[in-house]
């Protein structure tokens, strides 16, 4: 939560934020425009992060093991760690 305040100011604008940016998300309902929306956002090496946790979770549920998968998307054993923990929280429920 620290580090979303840092980015966001006060847990009152992190809300207003992140609301704003789930609906915007929300609004965009083409893929190439989904695409480009998040080129233009994102940099280069968030893009691949982010597409990297997606695929993290679903090796996890595939049941492959945590250090094959940083091995084979060249992340750390601590990030599938992280997704790992995610899941057992039971987020991902749509992936």
């Amino acid at each position: 939560m620290m580090k979303l305040r840092y980015l966001f100011g006060e847990r009152d604008n992190m809300n207003k934020n992140l609301e704003e940016f789930i609906n915007v998300l929300l609004k965009v309902r083409e893929k190439g425009k989904m695409y480009d929306f998040l080129q233009g956002i994102l940099t280069p090496k968030e893009l691949l992060e982010l597409s990297n946790r997606l695929q993290i979770v679903k090796m996890l549920k595939r049941g492959v093991s945590h250090h094959d998968i940083a091995g084979k998307l060249h992340v750390g054993v601590a990030t599938v760690t992280r997704g790992s923990r995610e899941i057992q929280k039971g987020s991902f429920q749509y992936v």
